[in-house]
């Protein structure tokens, strides 16, 4: 009886010694308070600490767990081989039980591992912070997908719309398959010095059916070349369609959606306007623009990965 008691204290033991290493909760970050903002290359060292962190954690986790049932299988082996039964059934539920735990901890570790991971695949793909209106616009040179090569400063002195566009993405073909915007508002203000150009920046698009695309839908402009994403990310383009015009003197002077209806339904009491329309009128008779921001939707830009 004496025997018993002792190896069923051995195993008690073994148990409180593991859920200590077993039970840890892990460190918590300090948050962000409101308002303060994190670099993105910190924040990017931050998770990819935090990633190793949980890798650790779940690697300690395995060793802990291989060293605690081995310890008790020995404890049960010896049990049995002194009969005592008891103790011995004992030890096995305790088995099971330090399994259902390690189950429980190393999946919410699992968990957290994945989600940091989203977090650092979204991030990368992320475009840089937008350009704020007023600030210079990022030079660029892009190949048009029929074979011409088009910069920013070869439009000295002209009006510069950057759309961002994806045949793909609905929001972008409403405005050329459902409403010929783009064509429209290309056509209107080629007149009034006015260069209009298209940027795809979806990684897998490919040359064919972006000539194809330009040919159906009979466009006045070209469509750019940036599958890299370099100039994408430079300008912080978010979405298709986002809509960056620059004026004259190679400002921003608009950043935002082409309008306020998305797939043509504006809100409710809400008039339908089109920013892009009202930002070139008014910079082509020397007025500023009223409006120079406005939060873009649709798709997102389906960048490459960096």
């Amino acid at each position: 009886m004496k025997r018993t008691s002792t190896v069923l204290f051995i195993a008690l033991a073994a148990i409180v010694s593991a859920s200590t290493a077993l039970g840890q909760p892990p460190a918590r970050q300090r948050p962000t308070r409101p308002g303060e903002a994190m670099a993105p290359r910190r924040q990017n060292a931050e998770q990819r600490q935090m990633a190793q962190k949980i890798r650790d954690e779940i690697a300690d986790l395995k060793g802990h767990q291989e060293i605690l049932i081995a310890q008790l299988k020995a404890i049960h082996a010896s049990a049995l081989k002194e009969k005592a039964a008891a103790t011995a059934d004992k030890i096995e539920k305790l088995i099971a039980d330090r399994q259902d735990v390690f189950q429980m901890r190393l999946e919410k570790l699992q968990e957290r591992q994945q989600r940091v991971q989203r977090a650092l695949r979204e991030r990368m793909q992320r475009p840089d912070r937008p350009q704020r209106n007023g600030r210079k616009a990022p030079e660029f040179k892009l190949s048009s997908f029929d074979g011409r090569s088009v910069s920013l400063s070869q439009y000295k002195d002209r009006v510069v719309v950057l759309e961002w566009f994806n045949m793909e993405c609905p929001f972008s073909k409403y405005h050329y398959a459902t409403k010929p915007t783009m064509v429209d508002l290309a056509n209107k203000y080629k007149d009034k010095e006015v260069v209009w150009l298209a940027i795809n920046s979806t990684n897998h698009t490919t040359p064919e059916v972006n000539t194809a695309f330009a040919k159906k839908h009979k466009l006045p402009f070209p469509i750019l070349d940036d599958r890299a994403g370099r100039v994408g990310r430079a300008y912080g383009a978010r979405t298709t369609p986002h809509i960056i015009i620059v004026d004259k003197d190679g400002n921003i002077a608009y950043n935002g959606a082409i309008d306020s209806a998305p797939m043509g339904k504006a809100k409710p009491g809400v008039k339908s306007i089109n920013y892009v329309d009202q930002a070139l009128a008014q910079l082509t008779s020397g007025q500023k623009v009223a409006t120079p921001a406005t939060p873009p939707y649709g798709c997102s830009v389906k960048y490459a990965r960096r």
